[in-house]
């Protein structure tokens, strides 16, 4: 089959949805399928490869392509590639829905099937933030009916496939194929930073995350520890206000940008914990924050802020810290690990655990069967 994969990130870009769509792009070649990724060029990358397309677009001052002149800049384009290129047996989109709306138009003018990875449920999203209700409304309907429509939706968790089909009433044909990290790139094997009181965020900084609960608990600690440190990876539209908070701890914490997997692993070996979080109330309560599998795999504990998921999967299986979203909780949290450093028996605990039940491996190969499944109905 001739598979495209329609998405305004992918690697070698940083991120869970750009990791995933990767690792279902590779088990799709081992299948013998003829695939192609419609992106954008991205910093850093070529503007072609084997098999990927990329799109100049329009980006945020951080760097993202996030906001809906943003989305349209590379969603525009998208209807006319797809209408332009070669036959093709099915098309994979990757939210926001703006995409799916896009490929959803293209698929019908070629009379072909589309499937959508979803995440999350962008509408409840937007609702949790605070977003104007006209828009949250007609955010939904166009969400409902791109789900409804689908010849198959790519759930990554029981709390995603609830999601989708309460909001299409059972339409949708959901395929749970689940969440995971890249176990190769992100594993305790490789260069590592010296060990030391090193706390690491690494990824999206919004209201979705929360993870000004980091900086606010690091400037409580940071008088009792001299030696401490938070490095923050990543972006987001948090990023600007985490700057002005963390002023008073001047350079023991330090925003590093964007990175790719092999430095974040590297910082994360010598760590002593990673650091992750989902904000309750913001539309998100399901959603698995995966730097924290990127944590563990590295075997750094991780404290987990907020919560999904994650809050009882990593205090049920020791692999760290676990507590509420709460700047006090999370400090003392951050005095308990500096207190006690894990041991290097438990750090290989944790690589193995997630290589066991989190590898991203595994979701690329349920989600290239649920893909072609879906073609082959079609």
């Amino acid at each position: 089959m001739r598979i495209l994969v329609a998405t305004r990130i992918y690697t070698p870009e940083a991120g869970a949805a750009a990791y995933r769509l990767a690792a279902m792009v590779r088990a799709l070649r081992r299948a013998g399928h003829d695939v192609v990724v419609l992106t954008t060029k991205a910093p850093g990358a070529r503007q072609s490869a084997a098999g990927i397309r990329r799109w100049p677009v329009l980006r945020d001052r951080t760097g993202a392509v996030r906001g809906y002149v943003q989305y349209a800049s590379f969603d525009l384009p998208l209807i006319f590639r797809l209408l332009a290129g070669r036959r093709f047996d099915a098309v994979v989109a990757e939210p926001p829905p703006t995409t799916g709306a896009a490929v959803a138009l293209a698929a019908a003018l070629r009379r072909r099937p589309y499937v959508y990875f979803a995440a999350d449920v962008s509408s409840n999203a937007a609702a949790g933030i605070g977003v104007n209700p006209l828009v949250v409304a007609l955010l939904r309907a166009a969400e409902k009916r791109i789900l409804a429509g689908a010849a198959s939706v790519l759930s990554i968790s029981a709390g995603v496939s609830a999601a989708v089909r309460e909001l299409t009433g059972g339409r949708a044909k959901v395929a749970e194929v689940g969440t995971g990290i890249d176990t190769a790139t992100f594993s305790l094997q490789g260069p590592a930073a010296p060990a030391g009181p090193v706390f690491v965020y690494a990824g999206t900084m919004s209201e979705i995350q929360g993870a000004g609960v980091f900086v606010d608990a690091f400037l409580r600690i940071m008088d009792r520890v001299p030696q401490a440190r938070l490095l923050m990876y990543g972006q987001g539209v948090e990023l600007a206000e985490l700057q002005r908070r963390a002023a008073p701890a001047g350079d023991r914490i330090r925003f590093m940008g964007v990175a790719g997997g092999d430095e974040i692993a590297r910082r994360l070996r010598g760590a002593a914990a990673g650091l992750a979080s989902v904000r309750p109330a913001r539309g998100y309560d399901f959603a698995f924050a995966t730097k924290a599998f990127v944590s563990l795999s590295c075997g750094a504990p991780v404290i987990y802020a907020g919560v999904g998921p994650l809050r009882s999967l990593v205090a049920e299986n020791a692999l760290g810290h676990s507590v509420d979203w709460d700047a006090g909780q999370v400090a003392e949290a951050m005095l308990a690990v500096l207190a006690e450093p894990v041991p290097e028996p438990e750090r290989r605990r944790y690589s193995a655990w997630v290589a066991e039940n989190f590898s991203l491996d595994a979701v690329g190969e349920r989600a290239a069967a649920a893909v072609t499944a879906a073609a082959a109905r079609s």
